[in-house]
């Protein structure tokens, strides 16, 4: 019943971005921020592989990874908006993703510092990427609030599907973690 409840919820709360991510619906910039980490493959693999690996890890480390990405991210988009280019971004993104799903394969508990600067590092490529890609006419504010909204609840996401599933089902999230390493590594190929 709660699992049912948080999908419902999330559901409602990434509508607005998929009723109002085309063009022409105001610039405020909110849409096309929800819109960007959900229709991304990498970023969305990249954002829920966190919130899986978080709901895996114990104590600190269950709100800090999330925490740290969001915040690195934003850091990242206002890098971004102001033109910084990273040598080698694209790659470092694809990176994330078969670096994150491995993570959530092997269900990885390392330090927390060292978990933190992995995530931190990750989440600067995607969030100078996504202030790289701000559509013109839109306000950066709104934009970043969208992508920082919906990094959230991916992350949410991927954590309430560890949380909320039973203990028998952790080899699927592994699975999962694995589905989206071959993923990153099917990015860096290309």
């Amino acid at each position: 019943m709660n699992l049912r409840k948080t999908l419902f919820s999330l559901a409602l709360f990434l509508s607005p971005a998929l009723a109002f991510a085309h063009p022409g619906h105001g610039d405020s910039g909110l849409a096309a921020g929800l819109a960007h980490p959900v229709f991304g493959l990498d970023h969305l693999l990249a954002m829920l592989a966190v919130g899986l690996w978080a709901a895996q890890q114990q104590g600190a480390a269950r709100w800090a990874l999330p925490s740290a990405f969001v915040a690195s991210m934003l850091l990242g988009g206002l890098l971004g908006f102001e033109g910084l280019q990273l040598p080698f971004m694209e790659t470092g993104i694809a990176a994330s993703v078969l670096a994150l799903g491995l993570l959530v394969a092997l269900a990885v508990r390392p330090p927390l510092v060292l978990a933190l600067m992995v995530t931190a590092l990750f989440a600067s490529a995607h969030g100078v990427a996504h202030g790289l890609e701000l559509p013109a006419l839109t306000s950066p504010w709104g934009y970043a609030a969208g992508f920082i909204a919906a990094t959230a609840a991916l992350h949410g996401a991927g954590y309430a599907v560890v949380r909320l599933l039973p203990q028998a089902a952790a080899p699927l999230v592994r699975l999962a973690g694995l589905a989206s390493a071959g993923t990153g590594a099917w990015l860096l190929a290309g």
